[in-house]
């Protein structure tokens, strides 16, 4: 099956019957390229967990057109849930909501919570918008990638883990580049689940107070599992005192490395220069380590973030990646 290019609106509605009639499609977004089906049936987004291998107690994200579609899925938002989704959707942020009964079960990993966004992306908009028109008023996606590996950011990326079977929309690369971030309104208190692009503070300056830290009760998410966002090749992590050093003689044969350190010559090493922002590292992160891939590295040698909640997103990525 082609890739369609998702700025034509005939390809737009072609992804939207598929769903409706209980297909996957594989869509852009801000953030990552998702792969989806239609939430409120959960024998399509059974097919979901099962191409991608993830177990169905991981949770999906559930995307909608507008806020007003939250209203299919999940209990009354609450005044804190209504005040982010106000200033941040469309846009990386997803939030987790108690779910309405007898709605979006097998997205939600069976729980009693949903996660729910309102992605900024022209074609991800357009998708929605007629999926509603269809009857299909949310789309369930997780990253279109075999579960636990490297996320996609382009089209291509997507059919190099499916192949030709799966219908693509193409809308370019993605422009925040790394997942979005998750905070739990379900509680007493908003909890910060995962990091993404979005500063915590910023987050926090709509709150009114600091985001708790995910706890033993706190909802199943996505991409919150240990091992996560990992490429074939070996991930480790380093300071950058330590891998200064690992970087001023010969390097073993296969070693890649991602760094705002520079290597010396005699390292031998392939280097690809990690961005001082880390916008820009978080909208190349996942090309970079699938261009490691393709370039037959066994090992990638990466340089630790710099602190600050600026950076907390990549900084997640690679801790998970590095941990498979």
């Amino acid at each position: 099956m082609p890739i369609l290019d998702g700025t034509l609106p005939a390809a737009i509605t072609s992804a939207a019957e598929r769903l409706r009639d209980g297909g996957l499609v594989a869509f852009p977004t801000e953030t990552v390229y998702g792969l989806g089906a239609r939430a409120d049936h959960d024998v399509a987004t059974a097919a979901v967990f099962a191409v991608k291998g993830r177990p169905d107690d991981h949770p999906l994200i559930v995307h909608v057109a507008d806020a007003a579609a939250v209203a299919e899925f999940a209990e009354a938002p609450g005044p804190v849930a209504e005040a982010l989704m106000a200033r941040f959707w469309p846009g990386p942020l997803t939030l987790i909501l108690r779910r309405r009964e007898g709605r979006g079960e097998a997205a939600a990993g069976g729980q009693a919570t949903i996660g729910i966004r309102m992605p900024s992306h022209p074609v991800a908009q357009a998708l929605l918008r007629e999926a509603v028109r269809l009857g299909v008023h949310g789309v369930a996606a997780p990253s279109a990638n075999r579960f636990g590996r490297v996320s996609p950011t382009t089209a291509q990326h997507v059919r190099g883990e499916f192949g030709d079977g799966l219908l693509i929309l193409d809308g370019g690369a993605c422009e925040v580049g790394i997942e979005s971030a998750i905070v739990d309104c379900s509680g007493e208190r908003p909890a910060l689940l995962r990091p993404g692009a979005l500063d915590r503070r910023e987050i926090e300056a709509v709150i009114g107070a600091p985001l708790a830290a995910p706890g033993a009760d706190s909802p199943r998410a996505s991409g919150t599992l240990e091992s996560h966002y990992a490429p074939a090749a070996k991930v480790r992590l380093y300071d950058t005192a330590s891998l200064t050093a690992m970087l001023a003689k010969p390097a073993p044969a296969g070693v890649a490395v991602y760094s705002r350190v520079v290597p010396s010559p005699a390292s031998g090493v392939r280097h690809r220069p990690m961005p001082a922002d880390p916008a820009a590292a978080a909208h190349e992160l996942f090309a970079a380590l699938r261009g490691f891939d393709a370039a037959g590295a066994s090992v990638v040698w990466v340089e630790q973030p710099p602190a600050g909640p600026e950076w907390d997103g990549v900084r997640d990525r690679l801790t998970r990646a590095a941990a498979a």
